[in-house]
């Protein structure tokens, strides 16, 4: 290994005497030649009038940048520092993974088992789903956020949903994507069940388990699975996104669900989990236990994952890497990790719209640049996505064929077709969504389509929905109107 680590921590420690302002803590942190370019990196967020950042750099079980920038309350002006607590949406997944790894190790449950023996309301599909499949997301269960938007209750969206509910919405599908471990398909639904879990083996909510078990062993004092909306959270940065008008609005969360998200931290606080990945100090506190953590998974035909439980493995200009995103509404987080070289990059933002991942890897740009065994890859530009087929022209007679209610078992929701202004229209919820008809009694709503069955006289007796990975949802024409 090149000497770039060593020669860093060693400038960092005779620049101790120049220190940067840690927050509200009092804390201070080691500024070196390095923290004005990182400072740099961040000079766009780094104001009083906008949402922006926590940032933090780990190297050797110690942080040696950490700075906020913007603001974590826009009513009172609050700005962000590395005490702020934020969501880390998906980085939620490791915390819930280890919860599943404990549970093992003390021989409550086998990553072998059979869902359906904590979770007797999930459908039987032929071939058992094991709770290895959830954490590896070779699955199938269907997509919960897709169900969910499906039925006009969004993440993030007024009417919300509950962890009750949501087991029940995937308890009632009737088929998978695809067959368990057939392939790997990320899924926020087999991380939520897995918190399910969590809480019917432990006894205890997910959330008391991993306090108890998790942060509390290791110092994690600001952090916790948030799963009660109304909790008082100190130093809490709320989520925004950006408005049309240049503006922002709150964009925060309106639901109990854990386990794909709900890990509320800080950056000071992600230090410690940092540093147990290095020497573990959870469940019987040998390193089996974050072997397991970094076991990826395998399909059935024995192709190897880069996911592990709730890690996902990479590189990045020749350097090993493990690490993930996260995003919940209003917040977005990355959590970059270079485990040969101890050194990791926490980028925990209260903007939507914010690019973690990329200013991340600049991060590390900077600290390992004399290391890294590749030339740093161009960004380059995102694809744009294909413009959905132009569809065909129906006269009036021939849409109101289609006028009615049809009702889903599976999302146990109807649909209310209208013909208004010469259009298809669905009603949900009080919005209006116009239909794009196309040929053979086909439809499209955005980027998902109905396809619509007749019975032997003709008529329109139903549909089929499908919409990203959930295919098939079967809607059945019923009479009158549904309340």
């Amino acid at each position: 290994m090149k000497s770039g680590r060593a020669s860093v921590v060693a400038a960092a420690a005779l620049a101790a005497s120049l220190l940067i302002p840690g927050g509200t803590s009092g804390q201070t942190y080691p500024r070196t030649e390095l923290t004005a370019q990182v400072d740099e990196l961040f000079a766009e967020w780094d104001t009083e009038d906008a949402p922006g950042a926590a940032v933090g750099v780990f190297w050797d079980g110690r942080i040696v940048y950490a700075r906020g920038f913007g603001v974590a309350n826009l009513d009172y002006g609050i700005p962000i520092t590395p005490q702020s607590v934020l969501r880390i949406g998906s980085i939620s997944k490791q915390f819930v993974a280890i919860c599943i790894a404990i549970l093992a190790e003390q021989g409550r449950l086998s990553f072998d088992d059979d869902i359906r023996a904590y979770l007797p309301e999930m459908p039987d599909y032929g071939e058992p789903i094991t709770i290895r499949h959830l954490l590896h997301h070779t699955s199938g269960i269907r997509e919960y956020l897709t169900l969910v938007d499906l039925i006009g209750r969004p993440e993030g969206s007024v009417f919300g949903y509950t962890t009750r509910e949501l087991v029940e919405l995937l308890a009632r599908q009737q088929a998978l994507d695809f067959d368990p471990g057939d392939r790997f398909s990320y899924s926020n639904s087999g991380y939520f069940l897995l918190a399910e879990i969590v809480t019917r083996v432990s006894g205890v909510r997910a959330s008391a388990f991993a306090r108890e078990n998790v942060f509390d062993p290791l110092g994690m004092s600001h952090t916790r699975f948030y799963d009660d909306p109304n909790a008082i959270i100190p130093n809490q940065a709320l989520g925004y996104s950006p408005t049309p008008e240049s503006g922002y609005r709150l964009d925060i969360l309106r639901s109990d669900v854990i386990g794909d998200l709900g890990v509320i931290t800080t950056v000071e606080d992600l230090l410690q989990w940092d540093s147990n990945f290095y020497k573990n100090e959870l469940g019987g506190g040998t390193n089996d236990l974050i072997a397991t953590m970094f076991t990826r998974g395998r399909t059935k035909a024995g192709e190897e994952l880069s996911y592990a439980l709730g890690l996902e493995f990479g590189s990045y200009r020749g350097l090993s890497t493990m690490g993930h995103g996260g995003s919940a509404v209003g917040y977005v987080a990355e959590f970059l990790q270079f485990p040969e070289q101890k050194f990791s990059v926490v980028v925990l933002s209260n903007l939507s719209s914010f690019r973690p991942a990329r200013l991340a890897r600049q991060v590390a740009d900077l600290y390992l640049a004399d290391q890294f065994t590749e030339p740093r890859p161009s960004d380059g530009q995102a694809r744009p996505r294909p413009a959905p087929p132009e569809g065909i022209t129906l006269s009036i007679a021939e849409l109101e064929a289609f006028v009615g209610d049809f009702y889903s078992e599976e999302l146990d929701f109807a649909y209310a077709f209208d013909v208004r202004e010469g259009s298809l229209h669905l009603e949900l919820r009080g919005d209006l969504m116009k239909l794009v008809p196309h040929p053979d009694d086909r439809f499209a709503w955005g980027r998902r389509q109905l396809s619509f069955v007749r019975d032997e006289s003709g008529a329109v007796s139903g549909f089929a929905l499908n919409a990203g990975n959930v295919q098939g949802l079967r809607f059945r024409k019923v009479a009158g109107r549904v309340p």
